[in-house]
């Protein structure tokens, strides 16, 4: 075996014979891999003509390493080779390799190749071709053949297409980031959340944390029938989509809720709200990121089970329910996560840093809360972790169904400011008197009607 410094000697030699021999096709699979896989970057003299004879060995990985080091020579004398070679190699994922190697040639030669490759039966093969495609985006050929790419049956695909249309035209006189509208900030509107949502202005609200009403498990929350109830909700999140900032997070607590049965001759109904609600989330713009677990403690739970405690019979079990669901969504867009943390100044993300002990899984223990003046609210607790670990201080925090208003005080507490809707008056007099009462930021709150509302957006 040859060691790596040797390699690495050997490689800076122009006139060097030992690669001729080192990476002779008989030697045994080992000795070329390790060779291969030691040459690590490549000067721009480098012979590659070493590589070509190993594109034919029957070891897969010793035909995708021989590909990789072709690649990074970047040279177009390789392009009818790997080109080639990409149309008869039966690896799939050695053939990705051999996409991205003709791609990092950035030659127009390459283009009707690429092109082809859109065809592949392997989603990350066409993927690798788009990706080097997109460097001559401009071309007429290329655009013609990214359209083909709109109703492709791959959803990454398909995801990767609108991304750059969206790109296209995103303006470069986009807001600020960071900024929210001040008559946004620390605001209750006492109205109908569908009323509400149309007077916002589009990317205006950073962080989305709600727990919304269940489907006729109170008197103040009756529809006319589960669908009727999935369709409100869809309704006002698509309108949350629209007022979230670009790559910015929307937070959903629900749990599966129980209607109770109508007599002894019915049975009881459960509904699966957040996996009913799920893949209309992800429909209209919603970016599926994680399903955290509120576990609370199990003197919390309605006791289901009492009937098969004491018979024991099949088919009868019915669980004591101890969870929630809350689920993280991130609005889509072709941007990672880094371009949101550095449209933030140095010191604000500093600041905003989530320090000491975190909740290091999805399974979070946080014990109910319960109020007197509002019948279901969830733990401060609860929106205090959500809010430090999605958002920066200084952002606007929104909650459709505001009620007690709990994100309101956890999101003061963490130097956040708050946009709540809510649409029972008794509710936000509730919130005023418990704020006054305690002296907790009571002059920081506002309280605005629909009207108030529009008036304030529109005098901006």
């Amino acid at each position: 075996m040859f060691t790596k410094s040797q390699i690495e000697s050997e490689k800076l030699n122009p006139d060097s014979t030992f690669f001729k021999e080192a990476l002779a096709p008989t030697h045994e699979a080992s000795k070329l891999l390790c060779v291969l896989d030691n040459l690590g970057k490549l000067p721009i003299d480098f012979n590659g003509e070493v590589f070509i004879p190993l594109l034919c060995h029957p070891n897969s990985n010793v035909r995708r390493l021989a590909v990789i080091n072709v690649g990074k020579l970047k040279d177009e004398q390789y392009l009818e080779a790997l080109t080639t070679f990409a149309r008869n190699e039966a690896d799939s994922f050695t053939r990705r390799e051999a996409i991205s190697a003709i791609g990092r040639m950035r030659s127009e030669k390459a283009i009707g190749i690429l092109t082809e490759f859109l065809s592949d039966a392997d989603p990350k093969v066409v993927l690798q071709g788009l990706r080097a495609l997109l460097y001559f985006k401009e071309h007429p050929e290329v655009e013609e053949a990214l359209v083909t790419l709109r109703d492709h049956p791959n959803e990454m695909i398909r995801e990767h297409f609108e991304n750059e249309k969206t790109a296209k035209l995103r303006s470069v006189t986009e807001q600020s980031h960071p900024m929210s509208l001040d008559v946004l900030k620390n605001v209750i509107v006492c109205a109908d959340v569908q009323e509400t949502l149309p007077l916002i202005p589009d990317e205006s609200v950073h962080l989305t944390f709600t727990s919304p009403p269940y489907y006729n498990a109170r008197d103040y929350t009756i529809f006319q029938s589960y669908e009727a109830y999935l369709d409100f909700l869809t309704s006002v999140f698509k309108e949350t989509h629209r007022i979230t900032k670009e790559g910015r997070f929307f937070v959903l607590n629900t749990s599966p809720v129980i209607v109770p049965r109508i007599s002894r001759a019915h049975s009881s109904k459960r509904y699966a709200i957040p996996y009913d609600m799920h893949p209309r989330l992800t429909d209209m713009g919603w970016e599926f990121i994680d399903d955290i677990v509120w576990i609370k403690p199990e003197y919390a739970a309605k006791n289901r089970n009492g009937g098969f405690f004491q018979h024991r019979k099949p088919l009868c079990y019915k669980a004591n329910s101890v969870t929630e669901s809350v689920m993280v969504y991130r609005k889509k867009t072709g941007r990672l996560i880094d371009w949101n943390l550095k449209q933030y100044d140095e010191e604000t993300v500093e600041t905003s840093k989530v320090l000491g002990e975190y909740e290091k899984s999805n399974a979070w223990q946080i014990n109910p809360a319960t109020d007197k003046g509002h019948p279901a609210v969830f733990p401060i607790e609860l929106a205090s972790r959500v809010i430090q670990y999605y958002s920066f201080k200084g952002d606007l925090i929104f909650d459709p169904f505001g009620g007690s208003g709990t994100v309101g005080r956890a999101s003061i507490d963490h130097d956040r400011y708050f946009f709540l809707c809510e649409k029972e008056p008794k509710y936000v007099e509730y919130v005023k008197k418990t704020w006054n009462e305690s002296m907790f930021c009571a002059e920081k709150l506002k309280i605005l009607s629909l009207t108030d509302l529009k008036n304030s957006i529109t005098e901006r």
